[in-house]
Order: C-alpha cells, then sequence, then structure tokens
C-alpha cells in the first residue's frame, strides 16, 4: 500500500483553496497513493483561549497543556477543524471520515515530557492502524485530529506533525508537511531561496543560527524522527499551490525533502 500521509497545519487550513481538497481526492480516486490526513488547529484554538482570557505558552514551538488547554483542543481540532475537512472533501466527491486518536485508541500516548514542564502534551508510541486500514480499504480517507490516549483513559495533546510522523510510521508511508509556504526558506547573498533537500546536520545547524525557528522546528524535527523510524521520505511542502504535491510525488523538484544521506547540499 503506497501511503502518503498529509499533515495540515491550523496556519494554512483556512487558506487552502478547493483545488487542494479536489488534488487529494483525484489522488485517492487515480490511486496514485493512499491519502490520509493528520491536521492541526492551532489559529482556532488561540482564539478560542483568548476569549476565554486562558493563558497559553509555548515551548520550541509547542504549547503548554494544562487540562483547559487540553479541553479547548479536543474541542476544536476534534469538532470544527476535523468536520470542516471532511466536509471539503466530500465537496470535492470523496468519502472522508473524521475520527480523533482517542477514537478505537487509535493514537496511544505517553508523556513528551515526564517532567510535566510541558502538561498534558503527548508523544506517540503506539498506532492502531486497523482502524486506518479498515477505513481506507473501503475507499474513505481518514482524517485525523492529533488528541490522544494512554493506558489509563488520560487525553493528551498531540503536536500534528509529530503526529502525522507517526501515522506516516506506522503505515510505512511518505510525510508530506504542508504548510504556507514553498519549504524551508533562508536569505541568502540578499535572495529568498528554498532548500531543496537538507540532512539532520543541516537542520539542526539551521535551527542554531535562527535560520529555522517556531513551528517550523517541529516540522523538521517530525520529518527527521519520522526518517529514523521507518518512515520512507519527509518533505515539506506549499499547500496553497497543490501541483507542489504532485509535483513531488512524480519525482519532481518541490519543497524541502529532509533527508538521512550525508549527500552533496544543494539548493
Amino acid at each position: 500500500m503506497n501511503v502518503l500521509v498529509l499533515k495540515i497545519g491550523g496556519s494554512v487550513l483556512a487558506k487552502l483553496p478547493d483545488s487542494f481538497y479536489k488534488m487529494v481526492v483525484e489522488l485517492k480516486h487515480s490511486r496514485i497513493c493512499e491519502p490520509v490526513i493528520v491536521h492541526g488547529g492551532g489559529p482556532d484554538i488561540n482564539r478560542i483561549l483568548r476569549e476565554l482570557e486562558a493563558e497559553s505558552t509555548f515551548v520550541d514551538g509547542l504549547r503548554v497543556t494544562t487540562n483547559e488547554v487540553l479541553d479547548v483542543a479536543e474541542m476544536v481540532m476534534s469538532g470544527s477543524v476535523n468536520k470542516k475537512i471532511v466536509t471539503n472533501l466530500q465537496k470535492a466527491e470523496g468519502s472522508a471520515i473524521g475520527l480523533s486518536g482517542v477514537d478505537g485508541s487509535l493514537l496511544q500516548v505517553a508523556p513528551l515530557d515526564p517532567t510535566g514542564a510541558l502538561g498534558f502534551v503527548g508523544e506517540v508510541i503506539h498506532v492502531n492502524e486497523k482502524w486506518l486500514d479498515l477505513i481506507i480499504q473501503n475507499a474513505g480517507i481518514p482524517v485525523i485530529s492529533p488528541i490522544g490516549i494512554d493506558a489509563s483513559g488520560q487525553r493528551y495533546n498531540i503536536n500534528g506533525d509529530m503526529a502525522a510522523a507517526a501515522v506516516a510510521q506506522s503505515l510505512k508511508g511518505k510525510l508530506a508537511l504542508i504548510s504556507d509556504i514553498p519549504g524551508v526558506m533562508e536569505t541568502i547573498e540578499g535572495k529568498q531561496v528554498v532548500h531543496k533537500e537538507l540532512t539532520e546536520k543541516q537542520v539542526k545547524e539551521k535551527i542554531a543560527s535562527g535560520v529555522i525557528h517556531g513551528g517550523m522546528i517541529p516540522k523538521v524535527n517530525s520529518a527527521l524522527k519520522g526518517l529514523s523510524k521507518g518512515v520512507k521520505e519527509s518533505v515539506i511542502l506549499n499547500g496553497l499551490t497543490p501541483n507542489d504535491v504532485k509535483d513531488y510525488l512524480e519525482g519532481k523538484e518541490a519543497g524541502t525533502k529532509v533527508i538521512q544521506e550525508k549527500e552533496a547540499y544543494h539548493v
């Protein structure tokens, strides 16, 4: 099974054109690949938290999650955001099934930070992929909200990029991190360029120098982690130009690939 896990960031969701969803459905219908979507919902979560006057802080791009923040994150991501994506895929004549990592213990987690500094932020330790296989084999496109559950029944907020990497690893597929920019960008000799590929060493160097910062940090780290744990390939792509996804699948240059090999680096 040729699986492509598409992680859609909350910041890009509102900007995605109808053509993006049509492209995903076309991938499914043409059997070019089996698309699976994992999404975020950060901007909507931020808006609700502001309305509630609830504190929300971040550490290296990860949201510190209290009980109150967790309730809001689940309401937003497993509710409105998840169903909005499902609806858009249905409008594009696809068959989509929305679920969260809590459903059927799809995403089983442990605390990401045992010290408790991040609160209820989880790390996926197992994906119950039989539910995804069931949906895929019945012509459906799974749409996953990154809220997970542990053995005791405690819910956890999971960084969407990390959840997507875990799903891609479990399904032995490729991972495409969909953003609203063409990839990892840097100003070189006065010009904005997109890095076509980055190795682990180069990623760490660019995080240290500040070229990679904020929400891009968990993206590249998730791409690297996925590679180390069996993901076939990881790439950061621009969802605002859906042809980038097709170009990538056809082997053309698109986005920023995160690679293991210590190959000659080029921009």
